[in-house]
C-alpha cells in the first residue's frame, strides 16, 4: 500500500495467505503510467519470487469521444429546455419543464462523472504481481516443458552416433591389426 501511494497511485485489492509461516500473495494497485516501471520494480524487491505480474492499461479514447458527443447533444437539448422555460405561462407547463430540466441535468452529471473515471482510468495502470517469500512454498512448476518425443529422438540420435563411432573404431581397428 505504502509503495504504491509513494509512487503517486493505490491499492485495489491484496490478498496475503498464511502470513504465519512463509508469506505469499497477490497484491494489484493502480500507479500513474509513467511510474509504471518503478512500481514493478519496487514490488519485486518484496519478494523472493515474483510468480507472475500482470500489467493492465487501457486506450478509452473511443469512450470517451462517444461521451463528448452525448454530452453535446444533453447541453443542446437542455438550453431548448432553458429557452421553453422562460416562455411557459402554466404552472403545469413550468413543472413538466422543469422535471425535464432536473432530468437532463442529472444525465449531464453522470456523463461528465464518466469522463473523469475515464480521465483517471487512462492515467493510472492496472499492476497485478503474485509475489512469495518463500520458494519451497510456492506449487513446482518446472522451467522447461517435457517433451518425451524430443527426448525419445535425442536417444536414437545418440544412440546411432554411438554405433558409428564403435564402428569407426572396429574399421580402425581392423587396418592397423596386421601392423600389430
Amino acid at each position: 500500500k505504502q509503495s504504491a501511494e509513494q509512487l503517486g497511485g493505490f491499492l485495489v485489492s491484496s490478498h496475503v495467505s498464511r502470513p504465519e509461516e512463509s508469506a505469499s500473495g497477490q497484491i494489484t494497485v493502480r500507479v500513474p503510467s509513467d511510474r509504471q516501471d518503478e512500481a514493478l520494480v519496487s514490488f519485486k524487491n518484496l519478494a523472493i519470487r515474483v510468480v507472475s505480474e500482470n500489467v493492465n492499461g487501457r486506450d478509452v479514447t473511443d469512450q470517451y469521444v462517444d461521451l463528448e458527443a452525448r454530452l453535446e447533444v444533453l447541453n443542446v437539448t437542455k438550453a431548448k429546455f432553458e429557452a421553453i422555460l422562460d416562455q411557459a405561462d402554466e404552472v403545469n407547463e413550468l413543472l413538466q419543464v422543469q422535471r425535464e430540466l432536473t432530468n437532463l441535468q442529472a444525465q449531464i452529471d453522470n456523463v461528465r462523472g464518466q469522463q473523469q473515471y475515464l480521465e483517471q482510468s487512462a492515467e493510472l495502470t492496472a499492476i497485478t504481481v503474485y509475489l512469495s517469500t518463500d520458494e519451497l512454498a510456492l506449487p513446482y512448476a518446472p522451467d522447461e516443458v517435457w517433451r518425451p518425443q524430443v527426448v525419445f529422438k535425442l536417444a536414437v540420435r545418440s544412440l546411432i552416433s554411438s554405433l558409428r563411432a564403435v564402428g569407426d573404431g572396429l574399421i580402425w581397428l581392423g587396418v592397423f591389426a596386421p601392423l600389430w
